[in-house]
């Protein structure tokens, strides 16, 4: 197929990613208890919020087109990779931990699916047709976890000042350190297996780009 059916791709993905993101800010802040600094910070105290912030950044990157020197990594073969790898993460931690811990309705609940399940499939799929596959590193991989790694740090630090941990897998208070770190390594080690089954499979796939 052709570019302009990308290009409408990569839009939509853009419109898809900043909609759920904005909107569930927009909830979020309707329904706050504290104040709206505090609200904010804890916003973004969430991998599912940063992440897809991440996503849509990315698809905005490629459809404005324009060389921005800030983001150029974004356009070079690993980065899609890297953020499909963090994405799906968020989905399937979501569908076997989280999902049933509540119930949302109405909005919520369309941009909690938009969030944890749409999103996250959207993204595996335009890295299947469309990532570089084959030029993909495997050194990139020790990189890649970076992003996790300073996620734990933060909430972790974060979590000690403030006593909100955003998940209840890693909160210290209810769970004890030693619990949360032990869970936290093997979702680290989830990660990296993670990682090495992306630029494995697809180094080992052949796909024609739309």
């Amino acid at each position: 197929m052709s570019d302009t059916l990308k290009d409408k791709l990569i839009f939509f993905g853009a419109t898809l990613g900043w909609f759920a993101v904005v909107v569930q800010f927009v909830l979020m802040m309707q329904n706050r208890v504290e104040s709206l600094t505090e609200t904010t910070i804890r916003f973004f105290s969430y991998f599912t919020i940063l992440t897809n912030c991440l996503v849509a950044l990315y698809f905005s990157i490629l459809w404005y087109k324009k060389p921005l020197l800030l983001f150029t990594r974004f356009k070079k073969p690993g980065f899609l990779t890297a953020t499909t790898l963090y994405i799906a993460t968020v989905g399937i931690v979501y569908q076997f931990l989280l999902r049933d811990i509540w119930e949302p309705t109405g909005m919520q609940r369309i941009v909690d699916e938009l969030l944890h399940s749409i999103i996250p499939t959207y993204v595996l799929v335009f890295w299947i047709i469309y990532e570089n596959k084959k030029d993909v590193s495997w050194r990139a991989i020790p990189n890649w976890l970076l992003y996790p790694l300073l996620y734990l740090i933060f909430i972790l630090f974060r979590g000690n000042l403030s006593g909100f941990y955003p998940y209840p897998f890693v909160d210290v208070t209810e769970l004890g350190l030693e619990k949360v770190l032990t869970f936290s390594g093997f979702l680290f080690l989830a990660f990296a297996i993670g990682a090495i089954v992306f630029v494995g499979f697809g180094k080992s796939i052949k796909t024609d780009k739309l």
